[in-house]
């Protein structure tokens, strides 16, 4: 009767023991997964940096820290995101810190600079037009892993050009997708949704620049970008 009691016993530790570990199994698998909400916030926040080649070089240049980021890029993501387009230095200051955080400790050159110039008379900066290609800079997001300040994203690099859209006057025509070494990938229709061109990426992703965007998550859920790398 004792060697039963001790049997149920040892069963029963058994039991328990694997219930606590499936429990904490689950919790943190729930603590690692990404929701997509996140995804969202993600999403949204990787447009509002990603830029133009043809202006800042790179639309998503590689830095080891935001303070380490191409100057033109930092203020041209910032001019992107005006609501205004004649703003005092305090006003392009405060953007700056908005998208990038506190982090941040460049300053927002007091003669102005290309792009943004400054008016002595008004003692504003006030944004200058820029010429653009008829290449689109696109990424899509490859791969969101939680990390214990944020989030690491790879996300896959191309060009979406509508160049034809120029010479013709149908109504109908090809988007060519490339890479950014300019190579033509495949073609979409402009009628095609943009599920497509994702298709087509995912199915010859290895022909397309990756990167891994680092992102901070600060205590009332606002993401900055603290750092850029080549994969």
């Amino acid at each position: 009767m004792k060697k039963l009691i001790v049997i149920i016993l040892i069963l029963l530790i058994i039991f328990i023991g694997m219930y606590v570990y499936r429990e904490n199994q689950i919790a943190s698998n729930k603590s690692t997964e990404v929701t997509v909400d996140e995804i969202s916030k993600i999403e949204t926040y990787i447009q509002k940096i990603y830029m133009w080649k043809e202006i800042t070089g790179e639309a998503l240049p590689v830095f080891d820290n935001i303070n380490n980021a191409p100057d033109v890029w930092i203020w041209e993501v910032v001019k992107k995101n005006l609501e205004e387009y004649e703003l005092s230095y305090e006003q392009l200051q405060d953007k700056a810190k908005e998208i990038f955080g506190e982090d941040l400790q460049k300053e927002f050159p007091r003669e102005g600079y290309e792009y943004m110039e400054y008016n002595e008379e008004t003692n504003t900066y006030y944004a200058v037009g820029t010429g653009l290609d008829n290449q689109e800079d696109v990424f899509l997001l490859d791969q969101i892993n939680r990390t214990e300040n944020g989030y690491s994203v790879q996300i896959v690099e191309y060009l979406e050009d509508y160049s034809e859209a120029y010479n013709t006057e149908e109504t109908e025509y090809n988007i060519e997708i490339r890479n950014l070494k300019d190579e033509t990938i495949g073609t979409v229709k402009n009628t095609d949704d943009e599920t497509s061109i994702q298709q087509l990426v995912k199915d010859n992703i290895d022909k397309f620049t990756k990167k891994e965007v680092e992102l901070k998550s600060d205590s009332e859920g606002n993401i900055y970008v603290t750092a850029v790398k080549n994969i």
